[in-house]
């Protein structure tokens, strides 16, 4: 379970650190953070006539594959299911996308894109591709990959992570139950970096 690396960097390793090494890791932590909230703080400012780009995401989606199960779309587009829903409740009502039923399973929704979608796509194909070299310019080719590269781990690091965390949460709590009189851990030494 990659996600238990963190959890012995707490437990075991972080004993086993200097205090520069587990800066360095805080710094990366909180920087990592930082450049998360504000890609989404930035990311949520702009609307493409009236449409969030997650919503030019799922517009694109459809174009290039077909009509799409919400489920599908909310999987494949890391988004939940209720934000899937809430996109979609905007792109229908802006008449760019249409829900219907699949025929041989009327349990399942499909999303289709309309003409007007397809033109909102098309007038404003370049918001998508100055996304990208917005985020990414000033780097070099070597730089990209090895980003890339970065990314691949850091997302096998975050398989099982939200299970890994609640039960070392489950364990820290039970075992003050079950010692109530224990005297608290040492903490991590101060530093500049805000923590959890």
């Amino acid at each position: 379970m990659p996600g238990a690396f963190f959890c012995w960097l707490m437990e075991e390793g972080r004993e086993r650190m200097t205090d520069e090494e587990w800066e360095r890791l805080e710094e990366a932590d909180w920087l990592f953070r930082k450049m998360v909230r504000r890609f989404v703080k930035e990311r949520d400012r702009v609307n493409v006539e009236g449409i969030a780009l997650p919503g030019m995401l799922i517009l694109n989606k459809i174009i290039r594959e077909g009509e799409q199960r919400l489920g599908d779309l909310a999987e494949q587009l890391d988004f939940t299911s209720g934000a899937i829903t809430a996109l979609s409740d905007k792109l229908e009502k802006g008449g760019y996308t249409v829900r219907r039923r699949k025929e041989d399973d009327r349990r399942t929704v499909l999303l289709d894109i309309t003409a007007k979608g397809r033109e909102l796509v098309q007038r404003n194909s370049n918001v998508g591709a100055r996304c990208i070299t917005l985020l990414f310019e000033g780097f070099t080719e070597e730089e990209l990959a090895q980003q890339s590269r970065f990314y691949e781990r850091m997302i096998g690091n975050l398989e099982g992570f939200s299970d890994t965390l609640l039960e070392l949460a489950r364990q820290n709590t039970e075992a003050a139950a079950a010692r109530p009189e224990q005297k608290p851990r040492k903490t991590a030494p101060e530093n500049k970096y805000l923590s959890y």
